[in-house]
């Protein structure tokens, strides 16, 4: 007696055809928890569908300029330099808010010692 196989060569193709045509999601969560207190939450979303189903929902971060890079050294580099130069120009526009705020007070306090006199 041969061996049947359920699915065939021609109705693979036609499921893996409507997958990519219409989409597909898969979702799930893992949690990690230990006497009943949650430790860890790993949610996974996975989207199978070709590339032009893709673009219609939306997404299409692969075409994207610098998409690429983020993955390479000299990408990861750049995007230091430039966390580096936000940090910077943060901290110094605290310095100037912390300066302009000392001042302020000290305009003040003179005031609250002539009044304790």
């Amino acid at each position: 007696m041969p061996i049947q196989h359920s699915v065939q060569g021609h109705a693979l193709t036609d499921v893996l055809e409507r997958v990519l045509d219409k989409g597909i999601v898969i979702a799930g969560d893992i949690k990690i928890s230990l006497i009943n207190t949650e430790l860890l939450t790993i949610q996974i979303r996975l989207l199978i569908a070709s590339v032009d189903r893709a673009k219609e929902l939306g997404i299409d971060w692969w075409s994207r300029p610098g998409y690429t890079e983020q993955f390479s050294l000299e990408g990861q580099s750049r995007q230091i330099e430039v966390l580096q130069k936000r940090l910077e120009s943060l901290e110094s526009a605290q310095k100037e808010e912390f300066s302009t705020m000392k001042k302020q007070l000290e305009a003040v306090e003179p005031k609250k010692k002539k009044w304790r006199l």
